[in-house]
C-alpha cells in the first residue's frame, strides 16, 4: 500500500461514505486511480464498496499498526530524535500506544538506565532486546490490530505508578487545537499518563493536524511538549503557544 491509499483509509473513516468522484477531486486524482485505490483497500476489508460509493468499514477505528508505521516513517524518525533529546539518563519514562511512540523506543537505547512502562507491545518488543534499564509491560486485554493493552488494564496500570516523563500521542488535532482519539478507551489511557507523570511530550507527525475524530480530549493546556516533523500553520502555532505548550519540529 502506498501513501495515498493509506490517505483514503482515514480520509473514509473521517468523512463517512464518499462517492469516487468526490475521493478523487479530494486527493486530484483521476477516478480510474481511485477506482484501482478501493478495490485494494476493499480488498483488504479497509473499506466497503456500496453502489458507486465507499463507505468506511464497520467498527473499523484505525488503520492497522503496520500500515501506520511506513506512514510518513521519515518524519516519526524525526520526532523520535527530538524527543530522545528530551529524556535524561536513569528517568522512568511512560510510553504510550501508536507507531510514533514506538518510533521514539527504537532510539532509547542511546540512554542509561531508563525505567521504561508501556502499554505498547511493539515498543514493548523492542525495548526488552535493550541490554541496559528496567521494562515494565502492562497486563490486560490487548487490542490484537494494533498490540496494545487497552481499557481499564491501561489506565490502572499507568495509576500504579508516576513517571519523570510521559510520551504519548493522539489520531488527530483540529484547526482550533482541540485533540482527539479513536476510542473512550484511548482517551482514558491519555488521562492515567497525563494525571502520573511530570513532564508530558505529546508526538504526532504532520498528517495528523488539521483532522478530526472521534473521541474528544481536551487537556491541550495539560501538555508541556508538543514534538512534529513540520512547521505548524500559523494560527494552530500561536493558539497552541499561547497555552504554553512548546512547540519542537524536528
Amino acid at each position: 500500500m502506498n501513501h495515498r491509499q493509506l490517505d483514503i483509509v482515514q480520509w473514509i473513516n473521517q468523512h463517512g461514505r464518499q462517492s469516487i468522484q468526490a475521493i478523487a477531486s479530494a486527493f486530484d486524482v483521476s477516478v480510474q486511480t481511485i477506482r484501482s485505490d478501493v478495490r485494494l483497500l476493499h480488498e483488504k476489508g479497509l473499506v466497503l464498496r456500496s453502489h458507486g460509493e465507499v463507505v468506511p468499514f464497520p467498527n473499523r477505528e484505525n488503520i492497522s499498526f503496520t500500515q501506520r508505521q511506513i506512514h510518513n516513517a521519515a518524519g516519526k524518525e524525526r520526532i523520535a530524535q527530538q524527543c530522545l533529546e528530551r529524556i535524561t539518563d536513569y528517568q522512568s519514562v511512560f510510553l504510550g500506544s501508536g507507531s510514533t511512540v514506538a518510533e521514539l523506543a527504537k532510539v532509547l537505547h542511546h540512554k542509561q538506565g531508563l525505567h521504561v512502562m508501556t502499554p505498547n507491545l511493539h515498543a514493548a518488543r523492542i525495548i526488552s532486546q535493550h541490554t541496559d534499564g528496567e521494562l515494565t509491560v502492562a497486563g490486560g486485554r490487548v487490542r490484537k490490530r494494533d498490540q496494545d493493552v487497552v481499557g481499564a488494564d491501561a489506565v490502572k496500570f499507568f495509576q500504579r505508578y508516576r513517571a519523570d516523563v510521559g510520551v504519548f500521542s493522539v489520531s488527530a488535532i483540529d484547526k482550533q487545537g482541540v485533540l482527539y482519539d479513536f476510542t473512550d478507551d484511548d482517551i482514558n489511557a491519555l488521562e492515567a499518563i497525563v494525571d502520573n507523570c511530570h513532564y508530558r511530550i505529546l508526538v504526532v507527525d504532520s498528517t495528523k493536524f488539521e483532522r478530526s475524530s472521534r473521541c474528544v480530549w481536551t487537556r491541550l493546556s495539560d501538555i508541556d511538549c508538543i514534538i512534529t516533523d513540520r512547521p505548524l500553520a500559523p494560527y494552530l502555532q500561536s493558539k497552541i503557544a499561547s497555552l504554553g505548550v512548546e512547540i519542537v519540529v524536528g
